[in-house]
Formats: C-alpha cells, sequence, structure tokens
C-alpha cells in the first residue's frame, strides 16, 4: 500500500481531489513533495526498484508516476539511466515566469470582475493575513512559499476559464522549486506580502486593471529573486 501523501503540496489538479488519485498519481505527489522540499536535489536519480520496494508495488505504477513528474517538469527520463531530477536554470525561470506573470495577470483579472468575487473573498484574505504573519517569521519561508503555492491554487479553481486553469495548473510544480529559491529572504516575504494586500484591495474593490498589474508586478519580482539566487549559487 502506498503510504498516505504528506501535506507538502503536489500537483494543483492532484491537489484538489486526493480522494480519487489513483495509485501512480499518489506515488507521484510523494515524489513530487521530496523534490519541492529539496529531499531530492537537483541531478539526483530517483531508482525505479528502489521507490517500488518503499511504496511495496511493481514497477510499473512508479514508471508511470514518473511520467507525470517529467510532465510537470520535475523530472527527465533517460534512455537507459532512468529519472533525474531536473536542474534549476535561469533559462527555464525566465521563461516560466514570463508566461505566469501573464496567465496570472488575465486570472487575477477575471476574478475582480467577476460578479460572485465575494465569495471568494473571505478565504483570500485570511490566507493573506497568514502570510502577513509567515514573512516576519524568518524559519519560515518554505512555509510561506507553500502558502502561496495554496493560494494560486485557489485563485487557479476560482477564474472562470477551464483553459487558463488547465495551464496554469500544468506550471504549479514547476514554479514551486523557484518560489521558494525566489521567497528565501524575509526581504523578499515582506514585498510579496504588499503585492497580495493589493490583490485582495483590488478584488474588492473589483477593478480587473488593477489586478491584472498587481499580478503581473508580484510574478516577475519573484522572477528577478530566484534568477539572482541562482546567479549568486554560479558564483556571477
Amino acid at each position: 500500500m502506498v503510504r498516505k501523501p504528506t501535506p507538502v503540496p503536489a500537483a494543483a489538479a492532484r491537489a484538489a481531489a486526493p480522494l480519487t488519485l489513483s495509485l501512480p498519481e499518489q506515488i507521484a505527489a510523494q515524489l513530487a513533495s521530496r523534490i519541492t522540499s529539496g529531499a531530492y536535489a537537483p541531478g539526483q536519480r530517483i531508482m525505479e526498484q528502489a521507490v517500488a520496494g518503499e511504496f511495496t508495488v511493481s514497477r510499473g505504477p512508479v514508471r508511470e508516476a514518473l511520467r507525470l513528474l517529467e510532465k510537470d517538469g520535475l523530472v527527465t527520463i533517460l534512455a537507459r539511466r532512468g529519472a533525474q531530477v531536473t536542474n534549476l536554470t535561469i533559462p527555464e525561470v525566465k521563461e516560466i515566469f514570463d508566461i505566469r506573470a501573464a496567465l496570472n495577470g488575465l486570472r487575477d483579472r477575471d476574478i475582480a470582475e467577476d460578479p460572485r468575487r465575494h465569495e471568494l473573498l473571505p478565504e483570500i484574505e485570511a490566507t493573506v493575513k497568514h502570510l502577513a504573519t509567515l514573512a516576519r517569521q524568518a524559519s519560515r519561508g518554505d512555509e510561506y512559499a507553500e502558502t502561496v503555492f495554496k493560494l494560486n491554487s485557489l485563485l487557479n479553481a476560482a477564474t472562470r476559464s477551464a483553459r487558463l486553469r488547465s495551464i496554469l495548473g500544468a506550471l504549479a510544480q514547476q514554479t514551486l522549486r523557484y518560489s521558494k529559491l525566489g521567497l528565501s529572504s524575509e526581504q523578499r516575504r515582506r514585498q510579496s506580502v504588499r503585492h497580495w494586500q493589493e490583490l485582495v484591495r483590488a478584488i474588492r474593490d473589483g477593478d480587473g486593471e488593477s489586478a491584472q498589474r498587481t499580478a503581473e508586478r508580484r510574478v516577475r519580482d519573484s522572477r528577478d529573486a530566484a534568477i539572482k539566487k541562482l546567479e549568486e549559487a554560479a558564483g556571477r
């Protein structure tokens, strides 16, 4: 039997319906949590046989789980070498976050202009208030990033465009590792909170243009912070 998934978030689509997960999806959620938490390092190989033994399953479901992770951009499957955790790269963070800036802008504008936005607003406000608390605590950087992930999942589910939900969900896991990197400093988390507070005001006021502008700025700030961390790690 596969162990119960840990509370670390997996892909948004899977997290939305945990009771309907297939066996490969359950395994993928576990492995994704380890990758995004850093338990599996970039470049590390994930051995099919070892995972199958851990979860007491055949190699078939594990192989399918790794294919799901490859679709999420978390592993690369190499011929005759198996699966390897993808490396964090500057070109990838630029590409992903530039796409997300545009898509999150469209998403947040849609939510702000939705006549039913007030039904969602209390949950958004409560989550942003929690973010403000986390931002002031240096030791809770990962929890802050994971809460942002959950907030984005909430907003993804709330947009009226099914196509937009699907595309944003597909980018979710690739984004989380970079978001944790970009939100690792207290200064960045405080900046992030201000952007989320601006979004709350825009949604409350029904100001779609402001919501879109705030979303784009929030994602680009996260992109730039992640790039800076990667450059520092490379000694540039």
